[in-house]
């Protein structure tokens, strides 16, 4: 019988290019469908803007969903610096790695949002300009709150569902105990996030999304974006921490 052969680790550069393309399509099917399903439940009426925000839950969910399926296996499928940040708070990823994580992650988020400004410009009289003025999909409190919720409450959320978030990554992807469902899992995790914050502050426990609107959000969203960088990394190093505590026995 002959045996497998053993494949080799992806490459630095094969990682790298897996998490910006993963995140590429995260940030452009989650705030794409933002973008645009705002639009047609209030200029056009077909829906109410509630099932807009589970258009958009939805889409989050399942961009992970197909993310992970495609890159879990390359790089992990982060797509996200509060992700691999919590990882490497708990011994699974490289902390001497994350900075080049967070780069590419970056990059890809803004490359995502600059596309969505592409497609804008051919899009019906005034809808890049209206979308850009109510923030192009970027996180916030106050005027940027779709529920008119304040900067504590913003605070809580994101420290909060960004730790949860962690949790399931952790517990679903752990090397003996975590299941071949974790895409599925962290996927409809991340649709719940949205369901809960979209009204509070249109949901964040993503700094590489947070930047990708906020660079075409105008100065409100760039003004509270610290708030989005800071917060879901506190979350994420606190899960990421507490979960090598409880679950000490391996990474």
């Amino acid at each position: 019988m002959t045996e497998r052969p053993v494949a080799s680790p992806p490459s630095t550069a094969s990682r790298l290019t897996a998490e910006a393309i993963g995140t590429f399509l995260l940030v452009f099917g989650g705030v794409g469908t933002a973008l645009f399903a705002s639009h047609f439940a209030n200029e056009a009426a077909v829906f109410a803007p509630g099932v807009g925000y589970l258009a958009t839950a939805s889409a989050f969910g399942l961009t992970v969903v197909v993310g992970a399926a495609a890159f879990a296996g390359v790089s992990g499928a982060h797509f996200n610096p509060a992700v691999t940040l919590g990882l490497a708070a708990a011994g699974r990823f490289a902390w001497a790695d994350t900075w080049k994580y967070i780069v590419v992650q970056v990059i890809g988020g803004a490359v995502a949002t600059t596309f969505l400004v592409l497609i804008g410009l051919f899009g019906p009289a005034g809808w890049l300009e209206e979308a850009q003025n109510a923030g192009f999909g970027s996180n916030g409190w106050g005027p940027l709150s779709p529920g008119g919720f304040q900067l504590p409450a913003v605070i809580i959320t994101e420290v909060l569902l960004t730790a949860v978030f962690l949790f399931v990554i952790l517990g679903s992807t752990h090397p003996e105990r975590g299941t071949t469902l974790a895409p599925v899992a962290i996927g409809l995790t991340l649709a719940l996030i949205h369901l809960v914050s979209i009204p509070v502050d249109g949901t964040s426990v993503n700094p590489a999304r947070s930047i990708a609107s906020a660079l075409y959000g105008g100065g409100t969203a760039l003004a509270q974006l610290w708030v989005f960088l800071v917060f879901p990394v506190v979350g994420a190093l606190i899960a990421g921490y507490a979960y090598r505590a409880v679950f000490a026995d391996r990474p």
